[in-house]
């Protein structure tokens, strides 16, 4: 006859207790099976959330880029446009008032007298514009600097120099003493002309 051995029923308590211990942990295991998935999930859409930006920054690079050199366009502009005024004066009657200058200076007066306006050589003669020159220099000496104080476009249509004007006065300082010089150039058919020239100091009194 065989023989049955019976668990004790503590001994059976246990090992349902083990069954349910074996259970508990399977399904932990599960639990932490699916929360591993939800991060690589997570982690996986943060990714994508991350990769967006860096497909946009090219795009507003350029449109940085664009604007950037909108700016640099506008600024060549105004460049361009203060090479054409300097100090207000129109680009060619600058020309003629740097010669004018010139000519002054190296004491060119036949030269400077038959290059100007109409209007200068109707109030005075060669010889006139020569003697009055030539005083300048005995009492003034020659230039030293000249400092920019002012220079204004005007349009009249009365005298003394009607038209189209630019009236340019510079702080100079002479050899003898300091002074004013006014030049003035007058537009006539699309040139322009030294039409006055004049020096007020208090080494002339």
């Amino acid at each position: 006859m065989s023989e049955v051995a019976a668990l004790p029923q503590h001994s059976a308590e246990r090992l349902r207790l083990s069954e349910k211990t074996q259970i508990t942990s399977w399904e932990r295991l599960c639990l932490d099976l699916s929360e591993r998935r939800q991060s690589l999930l997570v982690s996986r859409v943060s990714s994508a959330g991350k990769a967006e930006p860096y497909r946009t920054v090219p795009r507003q690079s350029r449109v940085a880029s664009a604007h950037s050199l909108l700016v640099l366009m506008l600024l060549c502009c105004v460049a361009c446009n203060q090479g054409v005024r300097r100090s207000g004066i129109p680009a060619e009657a600058q020309s003629v008032l740097d010669t004018s200058i010139e000519d002054i200076d190296a004491g060119r007066y036949e030269k400077l007298y038959h290059e100007a306006a109409d209007e200068w050589r109707n109030d005075a003669t060669l010889d006139e514009s020569k003697a009055t020159f030539q005083k300048l220099r005995e009492r003034l000496g020659r230039v030293r600097t000249r400092n920019l104080q002012s220079a204004r476009e005007e349009q009249t249509s009365t005298a003394p120099i009607a038209g189209h004007s630019v009236v340019v006065v510079y702080q100079t300082s002479f050899e003898r003493g300091d002074g004013m010089e006014t030049f003035t150039l007058l537009e006539r058919g699309g040139h322009w002309y030294l039409a006055r020239y004049y020096v007020t100091s208090s080494a002339l009194e």
